[in-house]
């Protein structure tokens, strides 16, 4: 099987080098991957120790930023290993601080792996949420590196819980520990006979709870929201933005928008601005402008979305009204806000725990979303009530990087 699976990772391989041509994007993935081998001579000596922390994407790395940091501090004489698989994930924080060496991780072919693991030659691996790279995990094995997965979620429909997934399951005996974030990834990793498993919940909680302690002022979101209500719709992709413009160009509302887009393109950020009939301004055109002046404001930068939700009374977090995959609503959660979403978001259990509380509201048409954002509005009372309930939930489910932290320090 595993000679079936390089076979076909050497097929995806050549697509991707061949689709570079056309994607901006898989250019970055094929040209990104030149260099690795080499930035690892220069920056890893023989004698150093390292620890190796893989993500998938950015998401993946604010969910791992609590326990890297965490690491950072508590194996300070190592150096900190940082790869990722996706180009939105190195591309953002290829110039990390928490981390010594930031790479692309190399297509996962038995000889990458090896050669991989041998410049590396971590202390140990952590693999964050779902990363599963079979020639990886096999090339650590062989070299007796203990490998964790942290704030992991594992789904029935995967291939290890199939009858004929067996060469999957045998790679996951190489994780020594499985840190997971609920109930029923536990129970589905017992089904096939692992018992190395610990309820450690989601490190992003840890993350975003330590936002609210920070200094968010912007001057310029405090000048554009004045003293009104304000909405928030973050990480939105057309589909979300479709719903939204609808709403913002029909309301009668007194209240201030802001749309931080997830793609924020030229085009498309100028296709999207042509649909607004009301007052609107780019963050990139704010300069010299009373923003006052403006009802709608779209965010065409990134790095910013979090400390506007701390200005936010209402949030909308997009990427559950298309395919794409919910954003992270825990950024919002931790500023107390309600928060409403798209109606595609089975996958992820914070959506599930905090409609069910009642602090998150799933829409699925103009009608829903236009109830919903008007009961908030108008209804001090019960928006402030939802708004705690996120909050509390927040707060409540922090600390599983303490216990992810404390394993390792008293196992290794």
């Amino acid at each position: 099987m595993q000679i079936v699976y390089t076979i076909l990772v050497h097929i995806g391989a050549f697509a991707v080098w061949f689709s570079q041509f056309f994607s901006p994007k898989m250019k970055l993935f094929v040209c990104g991957r030149k260099e690795v081998f080499g930035l690892l001579k220069r920056e890893i000596l023989p004698e150093d120790k390292t620890i190796w922390m893989h993500c998938a994407s950015l998401g993946e790395y604010e969910q791992g930023l609590p326990v890297l940091k965490g690491i950072r501090k508590e194996f300070s004489d190592y150096k900190i290993v940082l790869s990722f698989f996706s180009p939105s994930g190195y591309e953002v924080k290829k110039d990390s601080a928490e981390a010594d060496v930031v790479c692309y991780l190399p297509i996962d072919t038995t000889k990458n792996a090896r050669k991989f693991v041998e410049l590396v030659h971590p202390k140990m691996a952590l693999f964050v949420k779902y990363e599963f790279w079979p020639n990886f995990l096999f090339a650590l094995k062989k070299q007796v590196i203990p490998v964790f997965l942290i704030s992991a979620l594992f789904r029935k429909n995967q291939l290890f819980f199939k009858p004929y997934g067996g060469w999957m399951r045998k790679s996951l005996s190489v994780f020594e520990h499985f840190f997971v974030q609920e109930e029923k990834s536990k129970v589905l990793l017992e089904s096939i006979g692992f018992k190395n498993v610990i309820i450690s919940g989601d490190t992003r909680f840890d993350r975003v709870s330590q936002q609210i302690e920070q200094d968010n002022t912007l001057e310029f979101i405090q000048e554009f929201k004045q003293d009104k209500i304000c909405i928030v719709a973050g990480s939105t992709w057309p589909e979300d933005e479709d719903l939204l413009i609808d709403y913002m160009n029909k309301t009668s509302e007194e209240v201030q928008c802001i749309i931080a887009p997830h793609n924020i393109k030229p085009h498309l950020i100028q296709k999207l601005k042509e649909k607004i009939t009301k007052k609107c301004v780019l963050y990139s055109e704010k300069e010299d402008k009373n923003l006052g002046d403006y009802s709608i404001f779209i965010i065409d930068t990134i790095g910013l979305l979090t400390k506007i939700y701390s200005y936010a009374d209402i949030a909308y977090v997009g990427g559950a009204m298309g395919n794409t995959g919910l954003h992270n609503i825990l950024e919002p959660a931790t500023f107390g806000l309600p928060i409403i979403i798209g109606e595609n978001f089975k996958k992820f259990p914070e959506a599930h725990a905090l409609r069910l509380r009642a602090g998150l509201f799933s829409v699925s048409n103009f009608k829903e979303l236009e109830e919903i954002v008007n009961k908030l509005i108008h209804n001090t009372s019960f928006r402030e009530k939802t708004g705690m309930i996120c909050s509390h939930y927040v707060s409540k489910n922090i600390g599983a990087t303490a216990i992810i932290l404390n394993y390792l320090k008293n196992k290794h």
